[in-house]
This record gives structure tokens, sequence and C-alpha cells, in this order.
């Protein structure tokens, strides 16, 4: 079955497929809007008890899919310690940074260069890291924090591929997160440079920052853009982005600045702003 998936991806149109996806989640037609978001709810057993606004209140499927949740929904750990979880989910993989690749899954990896589309010189801040990998489901919410405090330098729009991003997948086509469109988010804090990158997947109709940006998902050009002294800053649990339907984050740490909790594997769930690392310049 997970082959036949893979084999199907390979040759269905992913972008027009998400652009179409997009235009029907994007529509504020409410005898569309009410029935899309009701068989949603039920195909994937949605918690609705914890969003701020019930179904009717909706301007859209997007305006459902990216809700906000109700004050405490998500309590934060303390960030004076801990690094926070970005999103709900699952552990997809994590683990250290060696020879500039990054694990995707068994006997698959990447390179730290291509899934941040950076210089040699910042991705080699990186060997010796940390990394983790997130993968959002289609209940999850989907709004994406920032596991750190700090200051965002430099953002990078990467088009590319729009394979699903689930564990077949992950398990199944080289370099997938490093070959996804995505957009690669670089800031500087007391924890040193870390980055959130934030890929996109099938069906995703697109990927949004709360800061003022150029790139337009789906574009066929890569976007890079220089935010340094522009005093975007954000503390740990804040806001940075969101999906307008599922994907995936990677978080990445320069060497000695986190250590994962012990017990984490992959397919562990995560919420919003649970600790995940101890921070070790705290």
């Amino acid at each position: 079955m997970s082959s036949a998936f893979i084999a199907l991806q390979h040759i269905v149109p992913q972008h027009a497929l998400s652009r179409f996806a997009g235009r029907l989640a994007a529509s504020q037609q409410p005898w569309l809007r009410d029935r899309l978001i009701r068989r949603f709810v039920a195909a994937f057993d949605v918690d609705l008890s914890e969003a701020a606004r019930c179904i009717g209140e909706f301007a859209s499927f997007n305006d459902f899919f990216t809700r906000e949740l109700k004050p405490g929904a998500r309590p934060l750990a303390d960030s004076s310690h801990f690094i926070l979880s970005p999103a709900d989910g699952a552990v997809s993989q994590l683990g250290p940074i060696a020879g500039g690749r990054i694990i995707q899954a068994k006997g698959r990896d990447y390179s730290v260069a291509e899934i941040l589309a950076c210089s040699a010189a910042e991705a080699a801040r990186f060997e010796g890291g940390q990394f983790m990998t997130i993968y959002l489901s289609p209940k999850d919410y989907h709004r994406v924090h920032m596991p750190a405090t700090g200051t965002l330098a430099a953002t990078s729009y990467i088009p590319g591929d729009l394979y699903s991003v689930n564990v077949a997948t992950a398990g199944g086509v080289d370099r997938l997160f490093a070959r996804n469109e995505r957009l690669s988010c670089r800031f500087d804090g007391p924890d040193g440079h870390f980055a959130s990158v934030m890929v996109g997947a099938m069906i995703v109709a697109g990927i949004d920052t709360v800061w003022p940006n150029t790139f337009r998902t789906h574009a066929a050009v890569p976007v890079h853009e220089d935010f340094s002294g522009m005093g975007h800053n954000f503390v740990a649990g804040e806001e940075m982005g969101r999906f307008y339907l599922g994907s995936t984050v990677v978080l990445l740490f320069e060497p000695g600045r986190v250590a994962w909790l012990d017990g984490f594997k992959p397919g562990d769930t995560l919420r919003m702003g649970q600790a995940i690392a101890q921070r070790l310049t705290a």
C-alpha cells in the first residue's frame, strides 16, 4: 500500500492539486465552507472543544484550519530552562547533525545546506548540533510557534515538490524535506543561531508568517530575505507562522546549545509549548 501511495505521488500534478485545494479552502460560500469543515472534523476526529470559535463562525475552511485556540489551551513550559515544542504533532526524527546531514528515516538523509538553502559557512555552524523533525497531522493545530526566544535574521523560500510528508513517504522518498517546497527561517538569540523550517506537502495550500514577507507559495522562484537589524524579535512560545493544511517543522540548533529530554523517540506525540529539550546555555 505504501509503495503504491508513493508511486502515485510521482505522477499526480502536485502543484495543480494543491492550488485547487487552496481555492476550495479559501471559499467563503457558506454551503461549501461548512460542508468542508464538518466533513473534515468527522474524517479526522478534530477536537473543536479547545478552539476559540465554533464551526459557523469561521470565514472559510482556511480560517478553520488555522484556528486559534482558547486561552490556556496550550500552557507553556518554563522557557528559561527548556526549549518548547513549536507545534502540535508527532516526532518524526531527532538526533545529532553529523557530516552536514540530517536523518530523514532509516537509510535516508539530506544535507543542512539543502534544507536551509544557506551558505556552506552557515550550514557548518550546525555541525555537531541537534535537530528535531515534527510531523503535523491533518487534525492538529496548525499554527507554528517559537521554540526559543530570538530575533529573525533571514528567511529563504524554496520552491519544490509537494510530496506527502507522512511516515510512509518519509521512508520511501529520498531527500523528502530538502526537495519539498519550504520556508527556512533563521534566528539569533540566547540559544545561539537556530532554524525553524516550515516544509510544505501535497494539498498544502500555503505557508505564511506573522512578519511581512515577499514570497508567494507555489511560486517558481526562490526568495531570500535578510531581516538583520529590522527588529523582528520573538519570545519563546510566540506565534511565528502557520500552515494552510498539514505539513512538517524541522528545528536545528548549534552544538552545545540544547539536549533533548530523555525518552523522546519517533512517533511520540507533542503539544505546542511543552518542554522538548534542556537549554544548555540557561
